[in-house]
């Protein structure tokens, strides 16, 4: 039998209380609800690695928001993974990146169309909540990837990589740009962001290695993920700071908008940028030698290893507790970690020599 009956009245019951969740929306994730939280989704029974994959899966993708350029290349890649897994895909969620209430509503139609698996970027860590645990009562597996809910609301997280790794990786290309010496700053999104505020803070423990001594952290300012206000953000800090030498902006929009500040002013190829960026935005400030080298994870990988993990959750051969193991495919084996968190990898370190391979 496919799905029980069951389903069908909690989804009726996760879209009554969908207006109520909306309303009370919550804060950012801390590292505190994690530690607290963490394991309580993994579903009852044991995990069976030997479990044959199941075929014929419906897996709902719901994207933080639709037709993001970022989050099309993502969804393509687990849409190609499903395909090769003989399961089907589907995509759903909203226009607009803060439509909380749209992706809670979203979830609803998943559980009610009887999907076998979720796959969400959340545009919040509590809201979808509620959702998302009457989905795991009706049997379907909940995977969350890019950004997390908190952690008793699904049964496993996608992570683009260690916060550990990038927050280190990007001193480290830094510090080599700029010799080991010198005056930077970063430039952050929102004052507020939890991924962020996590990665700056690792900066600043690795800045505290010997080896960086002559490299001084001067300020943290905020562009809020807008071009404009990044922009700006970007030419203040080199009014402020006339000897910066150097400047890390771990965020999409705001290594794009220093970069394009930086392309036309007088500190071209003298202050150094980098951080975490698309290829396609990057590219020509590679090529023209305003930036040497970016990073990111690709987000094809993010979305595959997110529709792998939600075919093996769905097949019995992982349940979300930490230290099971799976098969994905040619992506080679995985491991979960600690509150069901599962790493893709090391950033990739985009430069002149492979930005031409990435389409994204």
């Amino acid at each position: 039998m496919r799905k029980s009956s069951i389903r069908r009245t909690c989804a009726a019951l996760a879209a009554v209380t969908s207006l109520a969740l909306a309303a009370t929306a919550c804060g950012g994730t801390t590292k505190e609800d994690v530690k607290d939280e963490g394991g309580k989704a993994a579903a009852a029974g044991k995990a069976d690695p030997n479990a044959a994959t199941k075929k014929g899966l419906t897996v709902g993708f719901l994207p933080k928001q639709v037709n993001n350029p970022y989050f099309t290349v993502a969804d393509k890649g687990g849409e190609k993974a499903l395909k090769e897994l003989g399961s089907s895909y589907k995509e759903v969620g909203t226009s607009s990146g803060t439509d909380t209430a749209g992706q809670v509503s979203y979830v609803n139609t998943l559980t009610q169309q009887q999907v076998d698996a979720i796959a969400v970027s959340a545009q919040d860590p509590g809201a979808l909540c509620t959702a998302l645990k009457q989905a795991m009562k009706n049997d379907i597996k909940v995977v969350t990837y890019d950004s997390d809910t908190n952690p008793e609301c699904r049964n496993a997280f996608i992570s683009q990589a260690s916060a550990d790794d990038i927050g280190r990786t990007q001193v480290q290309q830094l510090a080599e740009q700029i010799g080991n010496k010198g005056e930077i700053a970063i430039l952050s999104a929102a004052q507020t962001a939890t991924n962020q505020n996590a990665w700056i803070e690792i900066m600043k423990d690795e800045l505290k290695d010997p080896k960086y001594k002559d490299i001084k952290l001067v300020k943290v300012a905020y562009g809020d993920d807008d071009a404009q206000k990044s922009f700006q953000q970007t030419q203040g800090l080199l009014q402020e700071h006339p000897n910066l030498k150097g400047i890390i902006s771990p965020t999409t929009v705001g290594i794009k908008a220093a970069a394009q500040y930086l392309s036309g002013s007088k500190y071209k190829g003298k202050v150094k940028l980098t951080g975490l960026g698309t290829p396609n935005d990057m590219r020509k400030y590679v090529k023209n030698g305003t930036v040497e080298a970016f990073e990111l994870w690709d987000p094809a990988k993010l979305g595959e290893l997110a529709a792998r993990t939600a075919v093996a959750l769905s097949s019995g051969q992982i349940t979300g507790q930490e230290g099971e193991t799976f098969k994905a495919g040619a992506m080679g084996e995985y491991t979960i970690g600690k509150n069901g968190v599962i790493d893709l990898g090391k950033p990739t370190v985009f430069t002149a020599d492979n930005v031409d391979q990435f389409d994204f």
